[in-house]
C-alpha cells in the first residue's frame, strides 16, 4: 500500500453548489481575554463531517522492557494476539458516523501495509513532535477532501481500550459545542506537588485541591481549521486541547472511562492484555472480523 494518503480510502466531499460558498470558522482569538467561544453562526449551520486521526509515529521506549522486542515501537507490540494499534483502529472503524480514519506514521514506516483495509488510510506525516504529526495529518485530511469546518477526533494510538460507544458519546456531546471537547476523568486521587531535596530525592511540597482537576484522555474533538490554526501558534503542547486553550478557548470535558488509559509503562501491557483478551473471549471486540486472521502473526 502506498504510504501516501490513499484517495480510495477517504470518501470525497460532495461538491457544493456554485452559489453555496462554505463559510470558514472564525479565527481563534489571540487575546485570552477576548472571551469569545463562538464560531460564526453561518459556519455552525454548515453540515460538518467527522474524521479520526491517530498519531502513530512515536517509539514509546518507556513502555518496552526486557520481555518485549526493544526494536518494535509500542504501538506495534502484540497485545492479546494483535498489534496494539489494531485494537485502536478496530474501535474507530466500527463508528459509522466517521467519514474516514487516517493514521499518521513516520516516513518509511510500512508496518500497517500488511493489515491494509478499506476502513483506514495511512499518511507519512510523522514529525519530530506530536504537534507536528497532528498538523501534518490535518493537512493530509484537507488535501483529500475534508473541509476546515469538519470535525476531527485525534486519538492516541496507544489508548487501545477505547470503545466505539465512548467515541460516539464524545461526538454526540460536542457536535453542537462552539469549541469542541475531549474525554477526561475527574481526578480520583489526592494530588501532591513535589520538590527535590538536597539528596536528590522527591519530597512532597504541598497537597493540591483536586475538586477541579481532570485527567485528559483522547479522543479530543475540534474543528479541523481551528485546531490547525491553534497548532501553528502553539506547538509546545502534549495534547490538542492545550493548543486550543492557548488560543483563549475552553474545550468541553466529557466524562470518559478509567479503562481508556494510555499504554505508557511495562505494567500497562499486562493490564491491557488481560482486558482485551476478556473482551475478545466475550465477543466484545471486532478485531478478528475486521482484520485478516491470516495476517495476525
Amino acid at each position: 500500500m502506498n504510504q501516501s494518503v490513499r484517495n480510495d480510502l477517504i470518501p470525497a466531499v460532495p461538491a457544493a453548489p456554485p452559489d453555496a460558498a462554505i463559510p470558514q470558522p472564525a479565527p481563534l482569538p489571540a487575546d485570552p481575554g477576548a472571551a469569545t467561544q463562538t464560531l460564526d453562526e453561518a459556519s455552525r449551520d454548515v453540515i460538518a463531517r467527522y474524521w479520526a486521526f491517530l498519531p502513530c509515529a512515536g517509539v514509546g521506549a518507556r513502555a518496552v522492557d526486557a520481555t518485549r522486542p526493544a526494536h518494535v515501537p509500542k504501538q506495534y507490540q502484540k497485545v492479546a494476539g494483535w498489534p496494539l494499534v489494531l485494537h485502536t483502529l478496530a474501535a474507530f472503524m466500527a463508528v459509522k458516523p466517521l467519514a474516514g480514519v487516517l493514521v499518521g506514521v513516520s516516513s518509511g514506516d510500512d508496518f500497517l501495509q500488511r493489515y491494509a483495509h478499506a476502513g483506514f488510510a495511512i499518511s507519512p506525516c510523522g514529525g519530530p513532535t506530536r504537534a507536528d504529526t497532528v498538523a501534518g495529518g490535518l493537512r493530509s485530511l484537507l488535501e483529500q477532501g475534508a473541509q476546515r469546518h469538519d470535525w476531527v477526533l485525534v486519538h492516541d494510538a496507544a489508548r487501545c481500550l477505547i470503545k466505539p460507544s465512548q467515541i460516539e458519546q464524545l461526538m454526540q456531546e460536542c457536535a453542537a459545542d462552539a469549541v469542541g471537547g475531549l474525554l477526561a476523568l475527574p481526578l480520583p486521587d489526592t494530588l501532591k506537588a513535589a520538590k527535590i531535596d538536597a539528596h536528590g530525592q522527591s519530597r512532597v511540597s504541598t497537597t493540591l485541591p483536586r475538586v477541579d482537576k481532570w485527567l485528559a484522555q483522547t479522543p479530543q474533538m475540534f474543528r479541523i481549521g481551528s485546531l490547525l490554526d491553534a497548532l501553528a501558534q502553539c506547538q509546545d503542547v502534549t495534547d490538542e486541547a492545550s493548543a486550543i486553550e492557548a488560543a483563549g478557548l475552553h474545550p468541553r470535558l466529557v466524562a470518559g472511562s478509567s479503562f481508556n488509559f494510555k499504554v505508557t509503562y511495562p505494567d500497562d501491557f499486562a493490564l491491557a492484555e488481560a482486558l482485551l483478551s476478556q473482551r475478545i473471549a466475550a465477543g466484545d471486540s471486532q478485531i478478528a472480523i475486521i482484520f485478516d486472521e491470516s495476517a495476525r502473526d
